[in-house]
């Protein structure tokens, strides 16, 4: 059976997995020729003039629009054309745009600011070519993703439908930070790095992958303060400036998120992401934001075991076969059903696909998170002396003793914890996806809490969240913590992972300096999974405050963010006690 055979079987209702007999047909073979118009301008309502390509049936006749918006060339990705002439091929006119100050497009770049009108001036143009029926769709990935929300903010019209795939609707919750910690290595490695193709071949950064000149980027990324690394390139992005200038969620990221609009978008909108995707916050919250406000026929959801891009192998684990999805099989059915009225099946389609990891197998879900979840406390215990791996740190169902010795641990900003998996891409390489922790799992300011041996199969599926009872003897400081499959031979997988700023412990809108050694209750958002903790397995959870480069170090001062070159060694205190129960609050499936 070929990829796209086993995934027309997802869409059977109630459908257990891809073997399930299939109800509709796989993706249709082409039927059209294809003409390309190059360098075709669209006017914006500025003066400024945007290029584009234009793919389209080459029978004269009207069809339905797709606009996709990319600041990308051709250099990153040789194939960006596959799918413009895929959706032509099939009776799409596939408008491939360049946006505003890339490439071929006139005006100034800078990510993000233009695109809702942009998107807005765009769609409406395409929907008054002659060759158009007026009905417009859009499509594309990551940045081309989000400039779909931003679109979708303006409300044109004609914009009939949106696919965003792994892509962010928040860019300060779900792209430059996450729980105020700054993603340094996208942003940096994405922002002032990659977007000179020049440097980027010259510095061995290609597509998120280890590199072989990596090591140049150590001494960079250790740099102090973050407002200058750039210049250690000689760049001088303006926008990765602004972005250090902004740590907190204020005005400035407040006018260009859509999850402040998300009760306004009225189209039907699909988002596709990975459990290891970068964005894989944006594509859950994109799915729960819009079915909330229009339900599940107008809203759809796709999670696989990826990161970026689908593959069958994810960091450290094969998950077989049936990983291997082409997106097009979600998307061409889609836009036939809202942009070319096509009967297809899809109303009456479970709207949410799961990849659940462990059994590896697909799952289709009537919402997410889901509705049958027993949400669980499994708490955090031990006798004192959690450091490593081979500590004593433990975790169990019932509720820790009255009393109990909490657990301690020295977190140096010069001496990091390693990045060691997790979801990120696209910027300075760094070892992503599912990864075994051992390599770190030594170091005595990483705390290991393992549960016994099951003996029957938990699932979790949906929101993870860790709470601990914390305090620091320093004004602000970072916890990490990740949810960790430890299998039979040893492998502690990572599954999921979170990290609190503690100033931003009230909100991200709202930071507040710790008082040195008073303890807090501290929530850190681990995003979610789907994985079936297998019998013979063990459940983990890793504590500790760095993820670097993954995210920056916290300097342990409490000095405005990225303007400063001082660090200082933070004394951590983690607590389990009955009264100050740290816990991870899994979603078991029953």
């Amino acid at each position: 059976m070929n990829t796209r055979t086993r995934a027309a079987a997802l869409f059977a209702a109630g459908a257990i997995a891809f073997s399930a007999a299939p109800r509709f047909p796989a993706v249709y073979p082409p039927r059209n020729d294809v003409k390309v118009d190059h360098l075709v301008p669209v006017p914006m309502r500025d003066g400024v003039t945007l290029y584009a390509d234009v793919y389209r049936p080459a029978k004269e006749g009207k069809y339905p629009v797709l606009v996709s918006r990319t600041p990308y060339g051709t250099e990153r990705f040789p194939k960006a054309y596959d799918e413009p002439l895929f959706f032509a091929q099939r009776g799409y006119a596939f408008v491939y745009q360049d946006v505003r100050g890339r490439h071929e497009s006139e005006g100034k770049w800078e990510p993000f600011r233009d695109d809702i009108n942009d998107g807005y001036d765009t769609v409406e143009w395409a929907a008054k070519q002659p060759w158009s029926t007026g009905k417009v769709g859009m499509q594309g990935h990551s940045y081309g993703g989000h400039v779909q929300w931003r679109a979708a903010m303006a409300k044109p019209p004609h914009l009939t439908t949106i696919f965003p795939l792994v892509a962010s609707t928040s860019l300060y919750h779900n792209w430059i930070t996450l729980n105020g910690a700054w993603r340094l290595a996208f942003n940096f490695g994405w922002g002032p790095v990659r977007q000179e193709s020049r440097i980027m071949q010259n510095t061995g950064i290609h597509g998120g992958k280890e590199a072989p000149e990596s090591q140049r980027y150590g001494p960079v990324v250790r740099s102090l303060p973050l407002i200058a690394m750039q210049e250690l390139l000689g760049r001088h992005a303006r926008f990765y400036t602004d972005w250090v200038r902004h740590p907190d969620y204020d005005e400035y990221w407040k006018a260009i998120d859509v999850e402040e609009v998300f009760d306004q978008i009225e189209i039907p909108v699909h988002t596709h992401g990975g459990w290891f995707d970068l964005f894989l916050q944006g594509t859950l919250n994109g799915y729960t934001g819009i079915a909330k406000r229009a339900g599940p026929r107008r809203a759809h959801l796709v999670v696989g075991p990826w990161e970026h891009g689908v593959s069958r192998k994810t960091g450290d684990l094969d998950f077989g076969p049936d990983a291997l999805v082409e997106r097009e099989v979600f998307e061409l059915r889609w836009y036939d059903y809202w942009l070319k009225g096509i009967d297809n099946g899809l109303a009456s389609d479970p709207p949410v696909k799961l990849f659940v990891m462990g059994r590896n197998q697909w799952r289709a879900e009537t919402e997410y998170p889901l509705a049958r979840t027993q949400y669980r406390k499994l708490y955090l215990t031990s006798g004192g002396h959690a450091n490593t791996s081979a500590g004593d740190g433990a975790l169990s169902w019932d509720v820790p003793a009255a009393a109990s010795p909490d657990d301690r641990y020295t977190y140096d900003p010069a001496n990091p914890v390693p990045s060691t998996g997790g979801n990120n891409c696209c910027g300075v390489p760094t070892l992503s996806g599912p990864r075994d922790q051992r390599p770190i799992d030594n170091r005595q300011d990483v705390l290991v809490y393992t549960s016994k041996v099951l003996t029957r199969e938990l699932e979790v599926t949906g929101p993870v969240k860790v709470v601990l009872h914390a305090a620091s003897d320093a004004p602000d400081t970072d916890f990490v913590a990740k949810l960790i499959d430890v299998f039979p031979d040893g492998r502690a997988i990572a599954l999921c992972e979170g990290i609190l700023r503690a100033r931003y412990r009230e909100g991200t809108s709202r930071p507040r300096l710790l008082e040195p050694g008073k303890s807090y209750e501290l929530g850190i958002d681990l995003v979610g999974t789907s994985n079936v903790f297998l019998p013979g397995h063990r459940i983990r959870v890793d504590v500790t405050s760095s993820h670097f480069p993954q995210f920056d170090r916290n300097p342990n001062t409490g000095a405005p963010f990225g303007m400063g070159a001082e660090i200082r060694k933070a004394r951590q205190t983690i607590h389990h006690s009955a009264e100050k129960a740290s816990h991870v609050l899994l979603p078991v499936i029953p």
